[in-house]
């Protein structure tokens, strides 16, 4: 079974950031003590691992520039939907109950339908979904001025009212538009700026880390960081991070084709790199032997049972987070992704994925730096 490591995560991040700044209630799990002038900066760079970082340090000179530097980890499902969440709401994923890409509906008929975590859907209440008041809504609720930086089309979306919601949505799509809006955001005190930038990630899945297009969005992080620097108010403290990293896919397994892997599955969730399996009911032991059987070391299989116990969603887990999850929940290993036989050309296609435990998917950067 993959080992996990949840100790020093985004929600700990997170939580000890809004402390600084005073929100009641809240601990301050690294000890940063109170905020330096009251200005906090958290930039969330979707897809920038830390082994990335490392292999391609000469793509990202600005990092040279920032003093304090260590490694977090992301939690599982290693994905963008599930590191946001525990970012908005400083919780892990067994509590907030965003558990993946997709994930089954709970009594949405048989077998059920999926909601897409990114892409919602609107018979689902995304405040309901994801009931936990978020950091930005408590800070916002103590006087704290929270403003949320991203591209216009995430602006009121589902995912963005269940995870994020309770800041003041900025929406701007140029490097200099995103600069301009947290550095307005942050001209009075106390105030806290999430900014987001997802070049990096699309680039990944399209061309794999690495490759020519990668490097190009490379660039753009060094342009959206060289300019927050210079135009960000005196005193502000930055923070640089991201929600996963990423691996190149080594090798295609589609679930079913010319295996039994689909016999007794009702419902495929989650991604390629991390898979919630829905089965009909009493065979999830059967099936999770089944599928280690056919997979051997291309996966760790667990039942859902086993999944809670080994904490993989953290050590709490909700009743509703009990009910989303698989029956059984396959992780691929190495450079496997494990695809969906109803989306062969959507996942065929993408070279780069995350979602799994590898350390390329879960070990993130941190800069921090105050300008």
């Amino acid at each position: 079974m993959a080992a996990l490591n949840l100790t020093t995560g985004l929600a700990q991040l997170s939580n000890s950031i809004f402390a600084s700044l005073g929100v009641h209630g809240l601990t301050d799990e690294l000890t940063l003590g109170e905020s330096p002038s009251g200005r906090e900066c958290f930039i969330l760079i979707d897809g920038m691992g830390q082994a990335a970082i490392e292999k391609y340090g000469s793509h990202f000179p600005i990092f040279s520039q920032f003093l304090n530097k260590q490694t977090l980890s992301s939690y599982f499902p290693s994905t963008t939907a599930v590191s946001l969440s525990s970012i908005g709401t400083g919780v892990l994923p067994g509590v907030h109950g965003m558990l993946g890409y997709t994930v089954r509906v709970p009594r949405s008929g048989e077998p059920g339908r999926l909601l897409n975590s990114l892409k919602w859907d609107e018979r689902v209440d995304p405040v309901m979904w994801q009931s936990t008041k978020t950091l930005f809504e408590r800070a916002a609720e103590q006087g704290i001025n929270v403003t949320h930086v991203a591209a216009k089309r995430y602006e009121g979306t589902g995912f963005t009212q269940a995870a994020l919601r309770g800041a003041t949505y900025l929406g701007a799509n140029q490097i200099a538009d995103i600069a301009d809006g947290a550095a307005r955001s942050l001209k009075n005190t106390p105030s806290y700026a999430y900014v987001y930038i997802n070049h990096l990630d699309a680039a990944g899945h399209d061309e794999g880390v690495g490759s020519e297009k990668w490097f190009a969005a490379c660039l753009s992080i060094e342009e959206l960081l060289k300019t927050l620097l210079a135009k960000l108010p005196r005193g502000t403290r930055i923070w640089v991070t991201s929600d996963h990293g990423m691996i190149n896919v080594e090798e295609k397994f589609v679930i079913g084709q010319g295996n039994s892997l689909m016999d007794n599955v009702t419902l495929l969730g989650g991604e390629p790199r991390a898979r919630h399996i829905y089965v009909r009911e009493g065979s999830d032991a059967d099936t999770a032997e089944q599928w280690r059987k056919v997979l051997g070391n291309r996966a760790d299989i667990y039942t859902r049972t086993e999944a809670i116990t080994a904490g993989l969603f953290g050590v709490d887990v909700s009743l509703d987070s009990n009910e989303r999850m698989g029956d059984v929940i396959a992780i691929a290993k190495g450079g496997t992704i494990l695809i969906d036989p109803s989306r062969i050309p959507q996942e065929s296609s993408m070279v780069g994925h995350h979602g799994g435990l590898e350390i390329a998917e879960t070990a993130i950067p941190l800069f921090t730096q105050t300008v």
